[in-house]
């Protein structure tokens, strides 16, 4: 009989409530991680189809701010307690929880050319819902191989249209200025134009309606 408490039994879990986990690793006591927990699962949205589900959300419905990281805590919330684990969210503080160290610690997550985290399955579109920090060490699968290594293009290096992603640097002002303009509505409807140039961004299955919510509230819409 399968281990209801294994890796793949907890994926396939996590998927029946559209997230998956995005990177795993068996914790050391320099990882920011809370005492005796031997796993730590990151989780991110399972596409395609998570926008649509996530939007019929009671969380979505009563006009309280901050719907998505409300119905990550409920829905992350519930399953820590069904497995005796301790859920962790990158929003909350300050202090916020280490998940760029996390993501990069995980093997599945690397810096890009432009700086932003690439993951092997969501690209530049990745993003973390929340963790799992489980008491019991899981057997975990092999680390994946940094997508950039084998993209001879790096598209992303020159897709902003306002020039203030590179590889070079960011400059927030400037983003935040071009999105203010009739040529940045695109980004705002869209997503990042930089995160959209990544080959692996484009096979994940994430909704522009989806980045469009990030975007405004990134910009203060």
């Amino acid at each position: 009989m399968p281990d209801p408490a294994s890796y793949d039994a907890i994926r396939a879990a996590l998927r029946t409530r559209h997230l998956d986990i995005f990177g795993a690793f068996h914790p050391g006591p320099d990882d920011g991680v809370p005492p005796g927990a031997a796993t730590l699962l990151l989780l991110g949205p399972d596409e395609p189809g998570f926008w649509p589900a996530v939007r019929d959300a009671p969380e979505f419905a009563d006009g309280r701010p901050d719907p998505l990281d409300r119905w990550s805590e409920r829905v992350i919330g519930t399953l820590a307690r069904e497995l005796g684990a301790t859920a962790l969210y990158p929003f909350g503080g300050p202090p916020f929880q280490p998940f760029i160290r996390w993501a990069t610690r995980s093997g599945r997550a690397w810096p890009s050319p432009v700086g932003l985290l690439v993951h092997d399955r969501a690209g530049l579109m990745v993003s973390y819902r929340g963790a799992l920090a489980l008491p019991r060490r899981l057997e975990l699968p092999a680390a994946a191989s940094c997508p950039c290594d084998t993209c001879p293009d790096r598209p992303c290096l020159a897709a902003c249209p306002a020039g203030a992603l590179t590889g070079e640097g960011y400059d927030l002002a400037a983003c935040h200025g071009f999105l203010g303009t009739p040529a940045g509505a695109d980004c705002l409807e869209r997503g990042c134009a930089v995160r959209r140039s990544c080959p692996v961004s484009q096979g994940y299955g994430r909704l522009a309606v989806q980045s469009a919510f990030h975007m405004r509230a990134f910009h203060g819409d």
